[in-house]
């Protein structure tokens, strides 16, 4: 491996830690030796990498440093399209353009040996079956983002029809089907509805209390803690 390769996947290795990173376990995710770390930490260091850390400690790489070139192995330009062509034709249009976008972006500081590798069409993602949900993508990823609550109509499988506020937290795509995970002010509890089954959706512009991201934890944990995700 190169140098600039092994630079690069040191701080990809620093990126995917939120604490200090101890030198010996960076040897070992890098194969290389205890040295050869401390000496590329060193170089990192003083090409600008804000690395703070010392041995015996261990490393917390802080935002804001990016190593250009920016280079890609062909798996992962392969992952990235797949990714991007998936979001293209299963999700809503304004995460299509960002994809589309963030490819562009891409493609334009990549070598020009490897910028084929963004449209060879090794993989085929199908299209979304045509549906239209009550519930908007980019509304509910607006409710998500600025923690708004939801005002929803929900049909249950006997086809009875509930009004529900719910404080949205997670979107989830299985298989056809759309789910959004969230809190539900009527039950109190921890819901999962399937979006085929929401008649009407409104925006309601009141923040839900907490974080979402603490939200989607204690979720997370109590469908851990069942057999399976929380009955509508």
């Amino acid at each position: 491996m190169s140098k600039s390769n092994r630079l690069f996947d040191l701080m990809q290795m620093l990126r995917r830690h939120n604490g200090p990173v101890p030198g010996t376990e960076l040897a070992r995710e890098a194969g290389v030796s205890l040295r050869t770390i401390y000496r590329d930490i060193g170089t990192l260091q003083a090409m600008g990498a804000d690395i703070e850390g010392e041995p015996g400690f261990g490393y917390v790489l802080k935002p804001g440093f990016l190593l250009p070139p920016l280079m890609f192995s062909q798996e992962e330009l392969q992952a990235l399209t797949l990714g991007a062509q998936w979001v293209g034709r299963q999700t809503d249009d304004g995460l299509a353009f960002a994809a589309q976008n963030a490819i562009a972006k891409i493609g334009a500081v990549l070598p020009a040996e490897l910028r084929h590798l963004l449209t060879d069409n090794a993989f085929h993602v199908g299209r979304n079956r045509a549906e239209t949900p009550a519930v908007d993508l980019r509304i509910l990823r607006q409710a998500m983002r600025e923690q708004f609550k939801l005002h929803i109509a929900y049909k249950d499988p006997s086809s009875a029809i509930t009004q529900r506020v719910i404080w949205p937290i997670m979107l989830g795509f299985i298989e056809d089907k759309r789910f959004i995970a969230g809190w539900c002010e009527l039950r109190q509890d921890f819901r999962t509805f399937r979006a085929d089954r929401i008649e009407r959706a409104q925006l309601i512009e009141e923040r839900y209390p907490g974080r979402r991201r603490d939200l989607v934890k204690k979720w997370r944990e109590q469908v851990a803690n069942a057999e399976g995700a929380p009955g509508i």
